[in-house]
């Protein structure tokens, strides 16, 4: 964000007493900062201006369900305010509390995330804290108008994105798209769904998980995609990275059996749900490949994740057989 864009955005947000306002780190799809209220800090969440506040932009829809989830005891922050301003020239944008935590990827991420016993039960109660949101009815959150996303749409979802890359990154994804299709095991009630549950997408300290964050592509639809992806990002054999907590995490069976007792029922069919994450992983990640590959000084690590994604594509085909 500009100099510029941040005056703006100070001089719109100081009759409502907000101080002190300075950018965070992260937020690709919209702009994040950090600021002061009434001696309280807090977070200021942005939808990028110029841009029609759609999709996983649409700031204010990441507000409705933060609002929604903090009263039935998800850890989320609160939601202070929000202003829905004069898009795309005056962006909508919502403030929250800001809570304490890091937000680290142990599995992926080569820095220290606390002690292997703190990060491994970090593993553990993000679990039964995805567990808790599948819980909640979507009707009684106040989401009953929602569309409800089914499995299959997020296979067509990103087989849009693989058509867009190059096919000598990603061999053989047709033939997975169609297995996927041809297998799409039965629906069952809908949950909310977070789209990219794993701890990078919490904040936790030493005593645990502090809030959930990251709420840009939430639906409602079938928990079990939230638990795939999840569970993949929990697998050190997924990314096949060395980090400090590599062999020091809990298992996916046991993650698994951790989400279905807190759920107080059985997760079915959940070997398609790994494939589809391996799926939309290769998608994701040969997007950013993409792109990374077009920028006048490619980032050698992200270059690097090229070589994985026939690999993922493996552990799908291993997972659907």
């Amino acid at each position: 964000m500009t100099a510029e864009l941040l005056d703006e955005l100070r001089t719109r947000l100081a009759p409502r007493g907000i101080s002190g306002l300075r950018p965070l780190a992260g937020g690709a799809s919209s702009l994040t900062f950090a600021g002061e209220l009434a001696g309280r800090r807090i977070v200021v969440k942005v939808a990028p201006p110029g841009h029609a506040p759609i999709a996983h932009r649409d700031v204010l829809r990441q507000a409705k369900i933060i609002r929604a989830l903090g009263p039935a005891g998800v850890p989320v922050p609160e939601i202070l305010f929000d202003d829905a301003g004069e898009p795309p020239e005056i962006p909508p944008l919502f403030v929250m509390s800001f809570l304490d935590g890091v937000s680290v990827e142990p599995l992926f991420d080569a820095g220290r995330a606390g002690s292997a016993a703190v990060v491994a039960e970090r593993f553990r109660q993000a679990a039964r804290i995805l567990a808790a949101v599948h819980r909640l009815s979507p009707a009684k959150l106040g989401l009953a108008d929602e569309p409800v996303v089914a499995p299959v749409a997020e296979v067509d979802k990103w087989c849009r994105t693989l058509r867009t890359v190059d096919p000598e990154l990603v061999p053989g994804w047709r033939d997975i798209a169609e297995a996927l299709r041809a297998t799409t095991p039965p629906a069952i009630a809908p949950a909310v769904v977070h789209g990219d549950f794993r701890l990078g997408n919490l904040l936790a300290d030493e005593h645990g998980v502090t809030a959930v964050i990251d709420w840009e592509i939430w639906s409602v639809g079938d928990p079990r995609v939230d638990v795939g992806w999840f569970l993949i990002n929990s697998d050190p054999d997924t990314y096949r990275r060395i980090t400090p907590y590599r062999g020091a995490t809990p298992s996916v069976g046991e993650l698994a059996a951790g989400y279905e007792e807190a759920l107080g029922s059985n997760a079915l069919y959940l070997n398609w749900f790994l494939a589809l994450a391996c799926f939309k992983s290769t998608a994701t990640w040969s997007l950013i490949v993409k792109h990374n590959r077009r920028r006048a000084t490619p980032d050698p690590e992200l270059e690097a994740m090229a070589a994985s994604l026939p690999a993922l594509l493996a552990k799908a085909i291993e997972h659907l057989s």
